[in-house]
């Protein structure tokens, strides 16, 4: 990226690695927190020339902490044709800002850094399924010998009181802490507004507007329906699931892996982990994200499609160990209505299996690379 853009951008959650890998890779560029708040405010007051003082470029990390650069870094960038010059890194994905995004559109390239991968952490065959769920993958968990519950208690908290307001001034904390709760018992479910907003106790604006808040500091995304109906009428909402399964376990109120083994959220928490490590796998390759989901006004649905090009692969998520009859019920009727394509199940068990129907059973710990193709 550094050398074909202007500037590399790394956004992605709090904790997951953004500073520490692009120290490593640029080792000789002068490196800046934008939390420092001596440095936030000269950036702040006189941002040409705290600009200056970096004539080569540098690491501004956090930088959505002084938006003001922005503009001033556009100057910069057009006024030198030199690629690689500024990386910088920000925990809230301040390109959704429009003015932002136009600042800087076609002179960054962006890097969507999130926790780590199953492979980066050696998940195989002997890995406790409900552990890694419990867990989740942010790096300081792997990194060093944190109580996996007091960090997520912490990392919610600090998430609040911080990042929130930084998006967005909200002062009933009480009632957005119990929305980011209700939402981690929605994994993998329909976003259904209105219902979140009779529960939560707000009305169906804010919820929208909240909805904004977690995904703009990458808390939690949307997966949306395919859009091709196949002669169904399908349902057009989005799903919502979180970018790590671990932060949902925590707000769910899991204190230890145990309490996994018999929790009704297991299955939506084993789907999530299974979605968001094939975001994972396209994001760490460069690309986008080619996920979707199919579900027709009847209730037959399909867990997951992967796109490449004008192929469709529908995945079915199963966390039971021993596959069922019922595994097969969706890519079935998949088979129906889009016949000829190749079919796979994830589920929690051990053993790797070939149908003669073009379907193949993968265990959750060998699904690396599977949704790496352009």
């Amino acid at each position: 990226m550094a050398k074909q853009f202007k500037s590399v951008t790394v956004i992605g959650p709090r904790q997951s690695g953004k500073t520490t890998i692009v120290k490593k890779v640029f080792p000789k560029k002068p490196y800046v927190s934008l939390e420092n708040p001596d440095y936030r405010k000269f950036a702040s007051e006189d941002t040409r020339g705290f600009l200056n003082g970096y004539p080569d470029g540098a690491i501004f990390d956090e930088v959505q902490r002084v938006p003001e650069l922005f503009s001033y870094l556009q100057q910069v960038l057009d006024d030198c044709d030199k690629t690689g010059q500024f990386i910088l890194t920000g925990s809230n994905n301040f390109l959704m800002q429009e003015n932002i995004s136009q600042s800087l559109a076609g002179r960054i390239g962006l890097i969507t850094l999130l926790p780590f991968s199953m492979n980066e952490v050696g998940i195989n065959k002997s890995t406790s399924i409900n552990e890694l769920l419990f867990k989740g993958l942010y790096p300081p968990l792997y990194d060093k010998m944190f109580d996996t519950a007091t960090w997520f208690a912490n990392y919610i908290t600090t998430y609040v009181e911080r990042d929130v307001r930084l998006i967005k001034n909200i002062t009933n904390f009480s009632a957005f802490e119990r929305f980011i709760r209700l939402c981690a018992g929605r994994c993998g479910q329909l976003l259904n507004m209105n219902n979140l907003a009779i529960e939560t106790g707000v009305d169906g604006k804010t919820i929208a507007s909240w909805i904004g808040i977690l995904e703009m500091s990458y808390i939690i995304f949307r997966l949306h329906p395919h859009h091709k109906n196949f002669n169904k009428r399908i349902v057009k909402m989005p799903k919502i699931y979180f970018y790590d399964t671990g932060l949902a376990a925590s707000l769910l109120g899991i204190e230890s892996a145990e309490q996994l083994v018999l929790n009704p959220f297991r299955g939506s928490l084993f789907e999530n982990l299974v979605v968001v490590e094939l975001l994972k796998q396209r994001f760490n390759n460069g690309l986008k994200s080619n996920l979707s989901f199919w579900r027709d006004n009847v209730g037959h649905e399909i867990d997951l499609l992967l796109q490449n090009g004008d192929t469709l692969t529908p995945v079915e998520i199963k966390s039971g160990q021993t596959v069922t009859k019922d595994y097969f019920n969706g890519l079935e009727f998949w088979e129906k209505i889009n016949p000829g394509s190749n079919r796979l199940i994830v589920y929690a068990g051990l053993d790797k299996q070939k149908r003669s129907n073009r379907i193949e059973i993968l265990p959750f710990y060998s699904i690396t690379g599977l949704n790496t193709k352009k």
